[in-house]
């Protein structure tokens, strides 16, 4: 290379390809030279989520893209999320993005996926609200360990509760004893449902997370209804028992316009104590709902016993061994969530300019 000049090096950094959109990074407003002196480059990466295989692969595109030239670079990272396209009439204002996990089926671990999504969320760097919308069976307090009450400060939104950093509403709450039943008619429950969306103070949230009862009722049509949701994200596991109320509830959000996000596989096989693999439930259920549906297979979670306990004992496992295989899985899977739904934002905009979050900007520096 000759002289390093500006010109110089945004010419070379002119290749560089957004790894999501597939895209130049430049053209999309996603890269930007911030100064150079003498060897000191200083860029800008613009990116809709904090992962670190994010960052990692366009820090390897810029340095093969620069190739010899004499700089050390620096690269600022900035966060800008999408934004959902929400009306006037919104419960949740404030929300970029909610994600409504679902089954069609109980049993498949749908709280488990909700909880530890959350949480995976939430280690990127992510503003996470988790809204516990299964009214007949709330598993959230049991889950994050909390066994407190709501209360309110102006005596007219509810505070959430808050444990490991993410917002936390259920009926579950508000319960003398978690061995109450909630005995409600359909009107009740979308009324408290309602209530837990626009009576909460969930504030601005990045995402927040609900966890859909099973099936296909009350709750997931008065939600298609009454709120603009980013997209379903569907839970199964492999065996084909499981797989024919899945295809239900994924052409029930095709009826009511509900995208869909991706498909999750769970308890998708058991290594033993040797590493080898068994198929329990079977194989390939996730790819088959993935194609019925259109969606990716965001990934696959093993069996483990540790899922079990560590829900049990109110610390999700993505809380309690981060590094554990399984812990590993839902942060992948959150991972290609966030990639998903900024992918999405991109094809809405005309695959133009990288998703901004729509004014006004919010920009979150990682150093």
């Amino acid at each position: 290379m000759g002289e390093t000049t500006k010109e110089a090096i945004e010419a070379l950094l002119a290749g560089v390809k957004h790894p999501t959109f597939e895209a130049p990074m430049m053209q999309l407003g996603a890269l930007r030279l911030k100064g150079l002196e003498g060897r000191k480059l200083l860029l800008e990466a613009t990116l809709h989520g904090g992962s670190e295989r994010l960052q990692a692969q366009v820090r390897e595109r810029v340095q093969a893209a620069l190739g010899d030239a004499p700089v050390d670079v620096r690269i600022e990272w900035r966060v800008v999320v999408p934004r959902r396209a929400a009306g006037g009439d919104d419960p949740v204002p404030d929300v970029r993005n909610v994600i409504l996990v679902m089954s069609g089926k109980g049993g498949v671990g749908k709280s488990t996926t909700a909880v530890n999504l959350a949480l995976a969320l939430q280690r990127m760097g992510a503003r996470v609200g988790l809204l516990d919308a299964d009214i007949y069976g709330p598993s959230i307090p049991t889950m994050f360990g909390v066994s407190e009450s709501p209360h309110s400060k102006d005596g007219k939104r509810i505070e959430p509760l808050q444990r490991f950093g993410v917002k936390l509403m259920s009926i579950g709450f508000m319960l003398e004893s978690d061995r109450d039943a909630v005995i409600w008619r359909g009107p009740m429950l979308q009324s408290a449902l309602m209530q837990f969306l626009g009576d909460v103070a969930w504030d601005e949230l990045d995402y927040l997370v609900l966890d859909l009862p099973p099936g296909t009722g009350d709750v997931a049509l008065s939600l298609a209804q009454r709120l603009k949701s980013t997209g379903a994200v569907m839970v199964t596991t492999p065996q084909e028992v499981a797989l024919q109320d899945v295809y239900k509830a994924v052409s029930m959000c095709k009826k009511l316009n509900v995208p869909l996000l991706g498909i999750v596989e769970n308890m998708s096989y058991f290594l033993d104590s040797v590493g080898a693999r068994h198929e329990i439930f079977g194989s390939g259920g996730g790819q088959k709902v993935a194609e019925f549906a259109g969606a990716p297979l965001l990934g696959q979670v093993p069996l483990d016993a540790g899922v079990r306990e560590q829900g049990d004992e109110g610390v999700p496992i993505v809380q309690a061994a981060p590094n554990h295989e399984v812990a590993q899985a839902f942060i992948a899977i959150a991972d290609a969530l966030v990639d998903q739904i900024a992918r999405e934002s991109f094809e809405r905009g005309g695959g133009k300019v990288a998703p901004d979050g729509n004014a006004p900007r919010r920009l979150r520096i990682l150093r």
